[in-house]
């Protein structure tokens, strides 16, 4: 596979390193540090990162743990996209990646096919405040952690400033029928917004969900029957039309990377997307002007009068087809240490929002005013499951693009919005009917 899609990183081994020299200070007081076993290495499938210094950061973190206890740690990087077939896939072969940083409910989809973490979870919770309710529901199952909580990677509006006031806005509106006149007069001015339309594992959920959300929409109801088919889904797909309108031409077929480069090339100038934007355009001499201009603030409250966000979840699982399940164990117990996973926070500047309540206070968090849009993505997250409990079949969903499909072929005129609707329920209730 191409280098640019799949990198590999060997993490030096410090050669002769016996796992029985693992020195337990090492390790965070208070959290259970298995032994590695003889001859560990490991492997771990995550997603390609999009800020270099979260890369440099887990990387470091990860030198550090090879280094103390000799066991090799390959990171293999995959698309977003790419990620959840590919643990799929090995999680039902039983071979590949001992590891996985997944997305969301994805672990659901196999939970007898992973390693139990319960103790382990819970005491690295406990050393760092808590965790958050949004990031633990993503990791329990039946009682029991079949994840690591890790990051909520934070989804905000950003924004060219100077086009913002061109447009005949002084302030950003704070709600949705602002928010759309805003995009009607961006759109006149030639400085256009766009967002993802496309099976975009972040980006296109993120903005499907906060569409149906912020109208008072919800996927499934509490008792867990499929609920779209409501006058809030309607409303919400009447105000995603009227915005689609305002949007530069394409964006049904965007991925998670098409807004990032259509705002770098200057083609729109306001999108959602996690701060790497800004730093993509902040670290590049040709756009440090525009990274100037660059401002991030909340999506608009719709309806139904609060904020409600779904923000990109990210976990870690070990698969139980893994050799060296101690060691795995181990690793994990070494990356969550709170200086390290506080030092992976800092390097990723913002864009990863700790999944432990003891993370908040991080400074990188008042270190940029860019920032303060992210903050709070871990506390305000909203399940993708909601208003049912999540499981097998909100994962199944999730990972079929039913609501992002939706709202793509209302939008864009292949279905009406009562067919676009009914398409959605029907393929929904193949899961949870």
């Amino acid at each position: 596979m191409s280098r640019i899609n799949r990198r590999e990183l060997m993490a030096g081994a410090a050669a002769g390193v016996a796992a029985a020299a693992l020195a337990p200070r090492a390790f965070a007081q208070g959290i259970p540090t298995p032994t590695p076993e003889a001859g560990a290495s490991l492997r771990l499938l995550r997603w390609v990162p999009f800020v270099k210094g979260e890369e440099e950061a887990w990387n470091a973190n990860t030198q550090a743990f090879t280094e103390a206890t000799g066991v090799e740690v390959r990171i293999d990087q995959e698309s977003w996209e790419d990620v959840r077939p590919k643990a799929a896939v090995a999680a039902n072969v039983g071979s590949g990646p001992d590891m996985v940083m997944s997305w969301f409910d994805d672990p659901f989809q196999y939970p007898d096919k992973l390693v139990e973490l319960t103790g382990l979870a819970e005491a690295i919770g406990a050393a760092n405040g808590g965790w958050y309710d949004g990031a633990r529901g993503y990791a329990v199952h039946d009682g029991r952690f079949i994840a690591m909580p890790l990051a909520a990677i934070g989804n905000a509006i950003c924004y060219r400033d100077s086009h913002v006031k061109a447009a005949g806005f002084q302030e950003f509106p704070t709600d949705t029928a602002g928010f759309l006149e805003l995009c009607k007069a961006m759109q006149a001015n030639g400085t256009p917004a766009g967002f993802p339309h496309g099976k975009a594992v972040g980006d296109g959920n993120n903005y499907a969900h906060w569409l149906l959300w912020s109208h008072g929409g919800k996927m499934i109801n509490e008792d867990g029957t499929v609920g779209l088919d409501s006058p809030e889904t309607r409303a919400a797909i009447a105000y995603a039309q009227e915005l689609y309108k305002t949007f530069i031409p394409g964006t049904e077929s965007w991925l998670d990377i098409n807004n990032n480069r259509a705002f770098m090339a200057g083609q729109i100038s306001l999108t959602a997307n996690g701060v790497s934007l800004y730093y993509a355009a902040r670290n590049d001499p040709a756009t440090q002007e525009l990274a100037e201009d660059i401002r991030t603030t909340n999506l608009p409250i719709g309806p139904v009068g609060q904020s409600v966000e779904l923000h990109q979840t990210t976990s870690i699982s070990i698969f139980n087809h893994t050799k060296y399940p101690q060691a795995a164990m181990a690793y994990l117990a070494w990356m969550y240490d709170t200086a390290r996973m506080n030092a992976w926070i800092e390097g990723a500047s913002a864009y990863c929002c700790g999944a432990a309540k003891g993370f908040a206070d991080n400074p990188v968090w008042t270190s940029n005013p860019v920032h303060a849009a992210y903050a709070k993505a871990s506390a305000s997250l909203r399940p993708n499951g909601y208003a049912g409990p999540l499981g097998y079949a909100s994962a199944g969903v999730m990972a079929d693009y039913v609501l992002v499909d939706m709202f793509a072929q209302a939008v864009t005129g292949q279905a009406s919005p009562d067919d676009a609707i009914a398409t959605a329920a029907k393929r929904a209730n193949r899961y949870y009917g």
